[in-house]
């Protein structure tokens, strides 16, 4: 065993391989002599066949002495690379302009250096076609310390040509670190506290990232920096509960991909976020007809993209489930969308170690979500004590909040209410150490301290009193958050008419799609 969860790099990358990674690996390894190589492909063959990593047992299988298994191991571990990249290296334009690379470095080794900066020249050329800056400017250097070595006429004009192109390569290096930068804080802003919560929230939000966004208004950028350049304000905009002008520049993003379809492949894990910011723009807006069709392009995608490797099967995969589960709670089909559950429960199961937490804890609130829409409110409250077990508080904050709020509510409709008053304490405690007790909040949990006192024949106009209530917070600037996490309101009408949460949700469907208004 690996002992408490240890991770083995090498048999993970083993089990990580398709067939044909194997297949490819056991030839390569094969040409090799010796009887070096001949032990470590007896421990791939161990390990291949392993469900999980035992040292013991790999010791008594395997022709290895304990001292020799950390060289062999990582030795092993090279050698699979190398068999995959010379696998893989004839699909991936990067892999092949570093090899060309490589070569040219050989080739000045050997003093050929016509041929080194002839070759270097064509690497330069693909490099910045395809906008692989690391590469181009990696190669413009190599070409500079090439020049030294003839210094002529000639040479001194190219010489210049290459430094002005270094200086342009490093100011959109430059540009390119900091917008990918700008996004890296507001994605982890998100991650860790999910949307504005305050006016403080937004103040400090919009002053902090706007100067660095509105710096590169009307300036003429490449395909990298007007990438990274919507990228960045589409989080920003996010954050901020703003989806219109988030959609706005997701579809800016999988527009500048769509008329560069080369750069849809080379960059398909970009490509297929950018979809996935577009399909949740429009979850977010409840436009359904558009999220369905944008939906049905990315199946289409999903086809090709899926088939790439295993990092765009995974992301493909991941943004497909929320997507089909979003449409469940616009349509109300809660029923439905339980029948992706088992499935979405084996991909995160086989793919766990490829999977954050972030995710998962997400999934989690999305299932309970479902059970609590078809009424099986036990099944909520297990995958909701999922998320209320998380060890780290810092964890996407929001959604530990709101997860104890509904199970506070799934715990009444299921009966279990005996202790509601100690739970009640509980959750008010965790909204106030997480700064997240605002009004919706403080509403509810009011309500639900006072709900044991209420007469039977006097709780519908209680129910309607709080419906009123919190009605008004539904377009306000940021007490509307929590509507995102829970549909309240909903909860509410059905407890009023006496439907199912998902029978109101399945009126309100029909009410918008047929141009009709609801209460």
């Amino acid at each position: 065993m690996t002992g408490g969860g240890k991770q083995e790099p090498v048999f993970d990358l083993i089990k990580s391989m398709s067939k044909a990674e194997k297949r490819n690996f056991k030839l390569y390894a094969t040409r090799l002599a010796g009887n070096q190589q001949a032990k470590f492909l007896t421990l791939f063959d161990f390990l291949d066949s392993s469900d999980e990593y035992d040292e013991a047992k790999v010791l008594q299988r395997c022709p290895i002495k304990k001292e020799q298994l950390p060289n062999m191991k990582a030795h092993l571990y090279k050698q699979i690379l190398v068999s995959i990249r010379l696998l893989n290296v004839q699909h991936s334009q990067s892999m092949q302009l570093r090899e060309q690379l490589d070569f040219a470095r050989i080739l000045y080794d050997k003093g050929l250096y016509r041929q080194s900066d002839k070759l270097l020249e064509k690497v330069r050329e693909q490099a910045l076609e395809i906008e692989e800056y690391s590469i181009a400017l990696e190669v413009t250097d190599f070409k500079l310390r090439i020049d030294m070595l003839n210094v002529t006429s000639e040479m001194t004009a190219t010489s210049d040509l290459s430094y002005r192109q270094l200086l342009d390569i490093c100011s959109r290096v430059e540009t390119i670190a900091e917008l990918s930068n700008t996004t890296v804080r507001a994605y982890s802003l998100y991650q860790k506290l999910g949307y504005a919560r305050t006016q403080k929230d937004l103040d400090l939000i919009i002053h902090y990232f706007k100067p660095r966004l509105e710096a590169y208004v009307g300036r003429k950028m490449s395909f990298l920096e007007k990438f990274y350049y919507y990228q960045a304000s589409v989080w920003y905009y996010y954050i901020q509960h703003d989806f219109a002008r988030c959609y706005r520049y997701s579809r800016l993003w999988v527009d500048l991909f769509e008329a560069n379809p080369r750069m849809k492949i080379l960059m398909y894990d970009n490509y297929m976020k950018g979809c996935s910011r577009i399909l949740d723009g429009y979850y977010m807006m409840w436009k359904h007809k558009h999220f369905v069709e944008n939906l049905a392009h990315f199946e289409r995608e999903f086809e090709t993209l899926s088939r790439l490797n295993d990092n765009a099967y995974i992301l493909s995969h991941r943004i497909l489930y929320t997507a089909r589960i979003h449409q469940s709670f616009m349509e109300g089909t809660f029923k439905e969308g339980l029948w992706l559950v088992r499935e979405l429960e084996q991909f995160i199961d086989h793919y766990s170690k490829h999977l954050n937490i972030h995710y998962k804890m997400l999934m989690n609130y999305k299932i309970a979500c479902l059970y609590f829409g078809d009424g099986n409110y036990v099944k909520c409250m297990e995958y909701l004590a999922r998320i209320i077990g998380t060890k780290d508080p810092q964890v996407r904050r929001d959604v530990q909040c709101y997860a104890r709020i509904l199970n506070l509510i799934a715990s009444y409709e299921a009966g279990i209410d005996y202790n509601l008053d100690y739970q009640i304490r509980s959750v008010y405690a965790f909204l106030v150490k997480m700064n997240d007790m605002h009004a919706v909040q403080r509403e509810m949990l009011q309500f639900l301290k006072k709900l044991n006192t209420f007469y039977a024949d006097h709780l519908k106009d209680e129910l309607k009193i709080l419906y009123e209530r919190l009605k008004p917070y539904e377009n306000h600037p940021y007490e509307r958050r929590t509507f995102y996490y829970l549909d309240i309101l909903s909860w509410l009408e059905s407890k009023i008419t006496g439907c199912s949460v998902g029978e109101v949700i399945r009126r309100k469907f029909r009410e918008t799609t047929s141009g009709k208004s609801h209460v």
